[in-house]
């Protein structure tokens, strides 16, 4: 994939030194800093597009960029003031889920369970089931398609720092997320064959420039929890906590998809995802989240931040998509390359 648009000053300015530069300007780095200050992080299109950047070197990189910049000094310096803004707003906002909704004293899988129950912001996969027409849906792939289409990469990160019934428990789910040996099976293949169905490119990559800053945080949050060893706890939350929301909302989108007679390979992905993940809410729970906080009970607040996290951006990502769908705008930061549906 090809380095998405810059959205801003620091962006802008970023992009040109990993083309073009052998390290970071210090006045790519001064812009950093004042990224950092941006009140809504989350919100912020220059700021997550430009972790996006530099999340995407650990994943497949771009080909105008040396790979040897992944590891730049420079460049991790720039990330971690970002970052910590990140975390920060991340606290903010997610924070409540655990200290008001998870019960105290109650096991973790317990306190997963609740957060989920008291879950009640708009529901997009509802809107998916009954009243989304073919240009929606397409616009709802397109966004998804900047996850799904490396789906489970970002957890994976987690397999070598945790230990025995979570690991195996970890691995028993991403085994299932990767096709269980098969390249066409693995889910990231599967939404690919979902997208070709509406005439989209499934290239890795290919939508990012039409996904606004929420839908980039909600990757970015993972990718953040993944690629540091303090926060194993919260990638372990993280993905509890969507196994354990997939099943409902899978089965939604399916009927959505058979609404407009797509066929089956549309509805693959997501009749997958009825299956396994009604098995895999329990084993993410209870074996790999219930495990886990047994063997470190110092990261138990971690794997409910990790949860309220997901929650949380998910449920501002979709609100976002259906407040621009209620006001009769289109869902996407930009339209081009995405075709047009009647």
């Amino acid at each position: 994939m090809p380095l998405p648009e810059p959205r801003g000053p620091l962006s802008s300015a970023l992009f040109a030194d990993l083309v073009g530069g052998r390290s970071i300007s210090p006045a790519t780095l001064a812009l950093a800093d004042q990224a950092a200050a941006t009140p809504v992080p989350v919100a912020d299109d220059d700021l997550q597009i430009t972790l996006h950047t530099c999340y995407e070197l650990h994943y497949r990189g771009f080909p105008e960029v040396d790979e040897r910049w992944e590891w730049d000094p420079d460049l991790l310096r720039l990330r971690a003031v970002l970052e910590d803004r990140f975390e920060a707003a991340l606290h903010e906002a997610a924070d409540r889920w655990v200290d008001d909704v998870a019960p105290a004293g109650e096991t973790v899988d317990r306190q997963l369970a609740a957060m989920v129950s008291a879950d009640d912001g708009p529901s997009l996969s509802s809107f998916m089931a009954k009243q989304a027409d073919e240009r929606q849906w397409a616009e709802f792939l397109t966004l998804r398609s900047v996850y799904h289409l490396k789906e489970a990469d970002p957890h994976t990160w987690a397999i070598p720092r945790v230990t025995g019934r979570a690991k195996a428990a970890l691995v028993e789910i991403q085994a299932d997320e990767y096709g269980g040996g098969s390249a066409v099976r693995m889910h990231s293949a599967l939404f690919g064959r979902l997208m070709r169905t509406f005439g989209l490119d499934d290239t890795h990559g290919t939508y990012v420039d039409a996904a606004p800053a929420e839908q980039l945080a909600t990757l970015n949050a993972m990718s953040f929890f993944g690629l540091h060893r303090r926060l194993r706890g919260a990638t372990i939350g993280h993905l509890a906590l969507l196994e354990m929301t997939s099943t409902e909302p899978s089965r939604r989108y399916a009927a959505g998809l058979r609404r407009l007679a797509k066929g089956d390979d549309a509805t693959l992905f997501y009749d997958e995802h009825v299956e396994a993940d009604a098995v895999h809410e329990q084993v993410a729970s209870v074996d790999m989240c219930g495990s886990l906080v047994r063997d470190e009970p110092q990261v138990h607040r971690d794997v409910l931040f990790g949860a309220a996290v997901a929650l949380e951006l998910e449920t501002r990502a979709g609100a976002r998509v259906l407040q621009e769908w209620t006001s009769g705008r289109t869902a996407l930061r930009t339209v081009a390359g995405v075709p047009a549906h009647a």
